[in-house]
């Protein structure tokens, strides 16, 4: 396995910066420069910073060199510190992103970039915070399916019930032999992965333990259902407030399709997409949802010149 290993370009540093009692895993590429605007990756859901590093790679000397590049790895997730809780609020992620933009970039209007639940996450962001960001890029952060009132009893039983799996250990994630079965596991679930980034991937993305088995680097507890329900009155109220550009990005699979089974659509989401008042949408060819591993040189252009 060492051997086939992907080649990393460009090497990141680690930082850890406590925010609202976490202690956060941070990602660098590059170097702070004053007056430099940075570029600030959020990943997705059971996934981690490191998950960039393809696309980070891919960007030419030039783009890099005029601005520092961050990934954190979210609570729970990765390096960063796991909070004891036996369930997750998706507001957290909104305060700690607006806590680390405190920390680190005071005052300071960023870029920012999230994949999927990290998509979903900047969008709300950039209408809440809007003086905070220059340029927002959505790479398949969709959003949730529009619910309705009446669903909420059923909502709430459901939060419930998943509380007393977790606590009872019933949510615990697979364990793995070897680095080897996580990329095994890595390549099943995206089949466009090649061997040599899969390998460096399970490095980062899992673990191994005191007893040899190797665990993901996400806390099962980020599988219980949140108890409230998403409105889609509320996103599009965020969306309108979004006064940076909006680049969209989605992957020519149609992984929306694949979750929902009809429940939500493309259309849908491109009709929410309406409510943004400066938007650029674009497709990544011969990609999946996970575009930053299939074609990172092809998302890495996009990037460079949207945010150039």
């Amino acid at each position: 396995m060492i051997e086939s290993m992907y080649q990393v370009q460009r090497e990141s540093q680690s930082h850890w910066v406590p925010l609202r009692g976490c202690r956060y895993h941070v990602r660098q590429w590059g170097q702070a420069l004053p007056g430099a605007t940075p570029l600030v990756l959020a990943h997705g859901w059971m996934d981690v910073a490191a998950s960039y590093q393809f696309m980070v790679d891919a960007f030419s000397e030039a783009f890099v060199s005029q601005r520092p590049i961050i990934a954190m790895d979210w609570r729970g997730y990765g390096l960063t510190e796991t909070p004891s809780t036996d369930s997750y609020w998706f507001p957290d992620y909104l305060a700690d992103l607006d806590a680390l933009l405190d920390a680190l970039y005071p005052e300071q209007a960023v870029d920012l970039v999230g994949h999927s639940m990290g998509g979903n996450v900047v969008m709300m962001y950039a209408g809440t915070r809007p003086e905070r960001i220059r340029r927002l890029v959505n790479l398949e952060g969709f959003g949730m399916a529009a619910t309705q009132p009446v669903q909420a009893p059923t909502r709430m039983a459901q939060w419930l019930d998943e509380l007393k799996a977790q606590r009872a250990g019933d949510n615990t994630l697979k364990a793995y032999p070897d680095a080897a079965g996580v990329a095994g596991r890595l390549m099943k679930t995206n089949t466009r992965l090649s061997q040599d980034k899969a390998d460096w991937l399970a490095q980062h993305w899992a673990q191994a333990g005191i007893d040899g088995q190797w665990r993901i680097l996400g806390d099962s507890a980020h599988k219980v259902i949140n108890p409230y329900l998403s409105r889609s009155e509320e996103t599009l109220a965020m969306y309108r407030r979004i006064s940076a550009p909006v680049l969209v990005v989605e992957a020519s699979d149609d992984s929306l399709s694949q979750w929902w089974k009809g429940k939500y659509t493309l259309a849908e989401f491109h009709e929410r997409l309406k409510s943004v008042s400066q938007l650029e949408q674009a497709q990544v060819q011969d990609a999946g949802h996970m575009l930053h591993h299939d074609q990172p040189q092809a998302l890495a252009s996009l990037l460079e010149n949207f945010l150039r």
